[in-house]
């Protein structure tokens, strides 16, 4: 019977690279991670109520500071108008049940992070060790819960909420460790960039079909419909996960042997591994090159939060959009980060198979444009005024730039240390939540009762600053090869590979 099984799982697997099924279920897996994080943010818009906040805010309150920042005394700020006139706007449809502040807002939102801090560690160690596969269906399978008990929890009280988000971060958190671990047992060296980039990318798919759905749901069906139908069409993920994915090629029924042999070979995994290799945590804080991609990854993330996080709001509260045309034009541009993502990962994949350029130029390449373009595009939306759609078509392009990050520094854990790839990108995203935490309440403060232009031109301005910094990092200090302590452990006579010798010996191996 197991002889039968094997056939037809090499035969399934010459017609579909069993190393792509889990690069697509992964991208599914992430999809739905990051979908059920920022759904809140659009539905938050319909579970407001929108009259009963501003009249609180109508309450004297000392901007003083702020206003100083935000304009001088010879300026008054510009106030937006809605697109398309006062026609727009439809604040006594959208009043929802919720009568919560801004800072109260902030933590709903932040709280996730909570859960995220603490847990990435932890699980990154049990995805080392164990089954990736298994922490990656704890990921999904918690937050698929924790998203269907939101509505009633909520209804009840905030705090119901709260505990809801902080353990959907706790199961979020396992997913990028989970996945790096998968990615750096199944991907060849020469399909790297690709590979990750389509997995990761789900995270862009997944915000921007959430942030549309939500948006058509709570606008037709009220803001309770977008826990219920996104959680529960989450579900299917589950079942096919179990079945078709493995840990590693080694243990996977639905392969080809041609398939398992090249992946193996070119990795070195042909043998199975008895134990795997205790951290060197002395080694690893003490690295350069981690320390580039911790930097960057942290930067990286304030901005990210950014566009994910709060960008719906600047829609409603600056630029006046709708909740309908908030969700639609905040998803608009994660479509085309999609496309232009992977085949950014294709080319330099390409050039490094053709020797054109080192794994490090790849990986400093990726990460300068999703820093550059979005500082200069926030740089624009300082001063582009109320001109809407102009402002939407600048916010559109910095966001598509930003998923050059997949083939940056956010899979090049897996080039300095692919033994340890689960625990190093717990670490980075452990310190890369902080900005998670801090861009709501930061602003939630700069923008309580301030809610203009110029309150925003100081959160852009932040945000730029902390591109410039991960820029200048990872150009200098960042790299894309093999460390010497990611044989630690190993057999001594295991030689450390420099970032250009996995890529000529797998060349031959992958063309049949």
């Amino acid at each position: 019977m197991s002889e039968e099984v094997i056939a037809r799982g090499s035969i399934l697997g010459k017609l579909v690279p069993a190393r792509y099924v889990l690069a697509i279920m992964g991208s599914i897996g992430m999809a739905i991670v990051y979908g059920l994080k920022v759904n809140l943010s659009v539905a938050m818009v319909a579970m407001l109520n929108h009259t009963a906040i501003h009249g609180m805010q109508e309450k004297p309150v000392d901007h003083h500071t702020i206003s100083n920042l935000t304009s001088s005394a010879s300026e008054e700020v510009e106030v937006c108008s809605p697109p398309g006139g006062a026609t727009n706007v439809t604040a006594k449809v959208e009043d929802g049940p919720f009568s919560w502040s801004e800072p109260l807002q902030g933590t709903l939102l932040s709280c996730y992070f909570w859960g995220y801090l603490v847990s990435q560690i932890p699980l990154a160690h049990v995805a080392e060790n164990f089954s990736a596969k298994w922490v990656m269906l704890f990921s999904v399978a918690i937050n698929v819960v924790c998203t269907l008990l939101t509505p009633v929890l909520t209804s009840a009280h905030y705090g119901g909420l709260i505990v809801m988000r902080v353990l959907e971060g706790v199961g979020g958190g396992a997913s990028f460790p989970a996945m790096h671990v998968m990615i750096a047992s199944w991907a060849p060296p020469t399909e790297r960039m690709v590979m990750s980039t389509i997995i990761y990318v789900g995270t862009s798919a997944g915000t921007a079909l959430s942030i549309l759905l939500a948006g058509v749901l709570s606008a037709n069906w009220g803001w309770e419909s977008v826990f219920y139908v996104m959680g529960a069409l989450s579900c299917i993920w589950m079942l096919l996960w179990v079945i078709l994915v493995q840990d590693n090629p080694n243990k996977q029924s639905f392969i080809s042997a041609e398939e398992r042999h090249m992946i193996t070979s070119s990795l070195g995994t042909e043998t199975k591994v008895e134990h795997h290799p205790k951290v060197p945590w002395g080694k690893v804080l003490k690295s350069v090159p981690f320390w580039a991609i911790l930097i960057a990854h942290t930067c990286s993330n304030f901005g990210w939060y950014m566009f994910l996080i709060e960008i719906p709001f600047y829609m409603k509260q600056v630029l006046k959009f709708n909740v309908a045309s908030n969700a639609a034009l905040s998803a608009l541009p994660y479509f085309p980060m999609i496309i232009f993502s992977i085949i950014l990962s294709k080319i330099l994949d390409t050039l490094q198979a053709k020797g054109k350029i080192s794994t490090t130029i790849a990986r400093k390449t990726a990460t300068s444009i999703c820093t550059v373009i979005p500082a200069i595009c926030l740089l624009v939306l300082c001063y582009i005024g109320c001109r809407h759609y102009e402002a939407v078509s600048v916010m559109s392009v910095g966001i598509v730039a930003m998923g050059a990050m997949f083939s940056g520094f956010l899979s090049n854990h897996i080039d300095i240390a692919p033994n340890f790839a689960g625990t190093l990108v717990a670490l980075t995203n452990t310190a890369a939540t902080l900005p998670g935490i801090v861009v709501p309440l930061f602003v939630g403060f700069v923008t309580h009762g301030n809610q203009n232009i110029g309150a925003w031109r100081i959160i852009f301005g932040v945000t730029i600053v902390l591109f410039v910094l991960e820029f200048l990092t990872f150009v200098i200090f960042g790299s894309g090869a093999e460390q010497s302590w990611n044989r630690s452990g190993a057999p001594k006579d295991a030689d450390v590979k420099d970032e250009k010798t996995p890529l000529k010996d797998v060349n031959a191996q992958q063309k049949p």
